[in-house]
């Protein structure tokens, strides 16, 4: 059975990933609107990924025998001025995502709840991924700066990502 204070903080988590994916769709949104499609391919993928977290999770407390409680999800941002900020949004958003799980893993120590670290060992290094990959366009975006030319080649090279559907835990 899994300890209540895990249960909730697992919940919490759980909000945290679908907001993600909400957070991705309004940038899909806001990347259809400048028609560059391999951003928006880029976001798709996010998309996806952030809801197989989302459900990997949601998995592991019915599994474990808590109950999955959904809560309201936040209204995401919106507007952006440019590709390079929705990305220094992406990457502080992640940064943020890393902390909420080491918090997360932070509750299964204290309730000395072993399988449920071991199973959030699989979300710790996806972050360091995430976090990696991120940093890569923004640092390819950086360097582009105000150049048309590069960005339609950022964009054709974005379009080739795929959504991998992960092996979580």
């Amino acid at each position: 059975m899994l300890d209540k204070k895990m249960e909730d903080a697992f919940n919490s988590q759980i909000n945290a990933e679908l907001y993600s994916e909400y957070f991705y769709l309004s940038m899909k949104a806001y990347f259809e609107t400048l028609n560059l499609k391999g951003f928006v391919n880029w976001m798709n993928v996010q998309i996806q990924e952030e809801h197989a977290h989302a459900m990997g999770m949601f998995d592991y407390v019915n599994t474990r025998g808590g109950r999955v409680v959904l809560k309201a999800i936040d209204a995401p941002k919106t507007e952006w001025h440019s590709v390079l900020e929705v990305f220094e949004d992406i990457l502080k958003h992640e940064q943020l995502v890393t902390s909420l799980i080491n918090k997360l893993a932070d509750v299964a120590d204290e309730v000395k709840d072993r399988a449920a670290l071991s199973f959030l060992n699989w979300y710790i290094k996806e972050q360091v991924e995430e976090e990696e990959s991120v940093g890569g366009v923004l640092a390819t975006l950086q360097l582009i700066g105000d150049d048309k030319n590069a960005l339609f080649t950022l964009d054709k090279e974005l379009a080739t990502r795929v959504f991998n559907p992960p092996v979580i835990g």
